[in-house]
């Protein structure tokens, strides 16, 4: 499902869903306004963040702006990795090829977006050469961030047809097997400052090929 319309006309986005849901949850009267303030790749499963009002939208988009916002993701990734690491770079729209990626030499900075992530192991799972349950958490949050920096450390995410397409060694996987687990930020409502957090369950189908890979257990280490 698409976060928002990706077409003009286009019905049926998360956004158009939860929108005609408010009212039946006497959360908003009909046809209010709904704002999109976070959005997620549409195979990536987890957390999105809507703004009821457009107070709250612009508080809640100022702290994404500002990356003051706790954000945690879940991949399974291709190979072992057994030691965590900050992985930092700068983005370009395309490194070359058409894709974004990292840019690279002294000149960078000034050509692209910084983007940060901490990339720490979980689990090590089976299948051919491997994979690893890695949790990922964003100092910043630039489009494709994750799976860029993944790819690019040589373990690229499961199900990932875009930065992993030239590789045929991936174990089979229903869509890009991350999910955005955890989001923390300052409420705007709250007088009082108060940071609210929010957690997502593993879906079915990550389990699924968790479990196809030897995971055993109810859900997957956080």
């Amino acid at each position: 499902m698409n976060s928002v319309p990706f077409e003009q006309g286009e019905r049926g986005a998360l956004v158009d869903r939860v929108a005609a849901m408010l009212p039946k949850w006497k959360l908003a009267p009909a046809h209010a306004p709904l704002f999109v303030v976070h959005r997620l790749d549409r195979e990536t499963s987890g957390l999105l963040v809507f703004g009821r009002t457009w107070v709250a939208k612009r508080h809640l988009a100022g702290l994404f702006r500002k990356h003051d916002i706790e954000r945690v993701y879940l991949a399974l990734v291709k190979g072992r990795m057994y030691e965590a690491r900050k992985i930092e770079t700068v983005l370009l729209d395309d490194r070359g090829d058409g894709l974004r990626g990292s840019a690279r030499g002294r000149t960078a900075p000034h050509i692209g977006q910084r983007a940060v992530t901490h990339v720490r192991p979980l689990l090590q799972l089976a299948g051919e050469g491997g994979v690893t349950l890695v949790e990922c958490k964003l100092e910043t949050g630039r489009q494709h961030q994750i799976r860029i920096h993944l790819s690019e450390l040589g373990h690229p995410v499961l199900g990932d047809r875009v930065y992993a397409r030239y590789r045929d060694d991936m174990p089979p996987a229903p869509r890009v097997m991350l999910h955005a687990r955890t989001l923390g930020f300052v409420h705007p409502t709250r007088d009082n400052g108060e940071v609210v957090h929010y957690e997502a369950p593993i879906p079915e189908d990550m389990m699924a090929v968790a479990r196809r890979l030897g995971f055993v257990g109810e859900t997957l280490p956080a």
